[in-house]
């Protein structure tokens, strides 16, 4: 998969998820013997269960080193009720 150029933290989670939820749907096919369609070379391939090959999905991790100073609720907002 192409790596993404979004620095938006939601983006990056909501990739995530999507991976692990590919992971977690190959894994129960292997699981119940049922095989998995692909796209290869232009054509629909069907990949039987037991050749299914089960791989943990790759996690980045990245430690950040400014600390984010907490955002006010109340700050802004406009409103002096």
């Amino acid at each position: 998969m192409k790596k993404m150029k979004s620095s938006s933290s939601w983006v990056r989670q909501a990739h995530e998820a999507f991976r692990k939820a590919v992971a977690e749907a190959i894994a129960e096919h292997r699981r119940n013997g049922v095989p998995i369609a692909i796209w290869r070379n232009g054509k629909v391939v069907r990949i039987p269960a037991e050749q299914i090959e089960i791989r943990e999905p790759q996690v980045e991790y990245k430690a950040s080193s400014k600390k984010k100073k907490p955002e006010n609720f109340w700050s802004g907002s406009g409103n002096s009720d």
